[in-house]
């Protein structure tokens, strides 16, 4: 029998060297699900986003909160000669490190991928770069850099715009969870090898990843128009690249996003809508046209192809008569795909969310209490409880004593080299 307070990677120890906001994704997860995850940072300086996009002064910002969760923090001087003693202890000590620094600073500073291996041959060194081996290798890399990069932003937005960004942050968070499952997989594997490995993940890769079904349909061009596109419908040619599509269905079923009742004073006031064949008739009676079902060139798939534009405006007469919220009433009972735009406000009163832990409320000691998104994965026999973020160093002492085995005396003489910042109590 499972106890219930099982954590699912309990026992497991993280050497988190991340920053900003991919790597510090993939170790939060990790954290939530019961590793003990031990944040390095800079004496005196910490993540960078502990002050970026600040809100309240003297206060950690929300940028750095709700990327930390469930870790503690270590000041720790790397290029300090004691503070390299220091690290390679972490290094025996640990499963795993975790880095997304830019290429080739672990090795600058004496921690090659063979220098870790040596010290801790059962150790896994995840590694998250912007791009893979080849030209670009060297560059550095922002989320929205990566969008562009992996196909995401070449592929969204008007075909008669630019290309776009996404609000989601595929670059960084999605670069974050595929590295979280590298790493599970591998510490899966060292259990029949009883070694570690290399983990790395590029952005540009996960991005594309993500944007798979664009490179479907790079493909596909190959064989003649993408006849799901409204700009098929519309009669205008196809060039060599997949092209922005603005909001029709990635799936191969026609959906858009039509405007709905309010929406002249509420920028959200919309819902998506689609089309799909096995409800076709249920949509013609719904929006009051009927004869849509068995007229020629709107009673099949095929036929309905190059008349998207027209059967949208019709289904849009329809929803500007009512609410988002009375869209979804009334399509799904009869199984009518549609979902309403949901703005982060509507997102945060959501009773629901709080209720499944998708969203939390998390008291810190300096700001408050701050909304926070939890665990998105739930496992039945390792419940998440998302614990607040650290404070810079605040656990520098304990882990030096409890993790490490440091004397009072030694953590003393560590202290005074420089190589930790300001050792101090963990807060309340």
């Amino acid at each position: 029998m499972v106890n219930e307070m099982t954590k699912a990677l309990e026992g497991v120890k993280i050497l988190d060297f991340t920053h900003v906001q991919s790597g510090p994704t993939c170790t939060q997860i990790l954290g939530w699900f019961g590793a003990d995850v031990i944040k390095v940072e800079r004496p005196g300086v910490g993540d960078a986003t502990r002050k970026q996009l600040v809100d309240k002064p003297g206060a950690d910002s929300l940028y750095f909160t709700m990327l930390n969760h469930n870790k503690r923090s270590m000041e720790l001087n790397s290029k300090n000669e004691t503070g390299k003693e220091v690290l390679t202890r972490l290094i025996k000590e640990c499963d795993v490190l975790v880095e997304n620094f830019a290429p080739g600073a672990l090795d600058r500073m004496g921690f090659s991928w063979e220098r870790v291996h040596e010290i801790n041959p059962r150790i896994i060194m995840a590694s998250i770069k912007g791009f893979g081996p080849g030209k670009y290798e060297d560059c550095k890399v922002y989320e929205n850099v990566a969008q562009c990069a992996g196909g995401s932003a070449s592929t969204t937005g008007f075909l008669d715009g630019p290309p776009l960004v996404t609000g989601a942050q595929i670059g960084d968070s999605g670069t974050g969870l595929h590295l979280c499952l590298g790493i599970v997989t591998a510490l899966f594997q060292r259990e029949k090898t009883g070694v570690g490995q290399r983990v790395s993940v590029a952005m540009q890769d996960s991005v594309l990843n993500l944007a798979r079904v664009k490179m479907r349909d790079q493909q596909r061009l190959e064989a003649g128009p993408l006849k799901e596109y409204s700009q098929f419908g519309e009669g205008i040619p196809f060039g060599e690249a997949t092209p922005r599509a603005g909001n029709d269905s990635g799936g191969g079923q026609p959906g858009r996003i039509l405007k709905c009742k309010g929406w002249e004073t509420d920028p959200n006031a919309y819902t998506y809508f689609i089309i799909q064949a096995a409800v076709w008739e249920k949509v013609c009676d719904l929006i009051g046209e009927p004869n849509w079902k068995t007229d020629a060139g709107f009673a099949t798939p095929p036929e309905r192809l190059d008349k998207l534009n027209q059967i949208f405006e019709r289904i849009e007469q329809w929803t500007m008569t009512k609410t988002k919220f009375e869209v979804m009433d009334l399509c799904n009972p009869l199984d009518i795909p549609v979902g309403p735009i949901l703005s982060m406000k509507e997102i945060a009163d959501d009773e629901g969310l709080y209720a499944t832990g998708t969203l939390v409320k998390v008291d810190h000691p300096e700001r408050g209490e701050y909304i926070s998104v939890g665990c998105p994965i739930k496992l039945s026999a390792s419940p998440v409880d998302v614990e607040r973020s650290p404070l810079l160093g605040e656990h520098t002492e304990e882990i030096l004593r409890d993790v490490l085995k440091y004397s009072d005396e030694e953590i003393q003489a560590i202290s005074e080299s420089g190589a930790v910042g300001e050792v101090r109590k963990a807060a309340e």
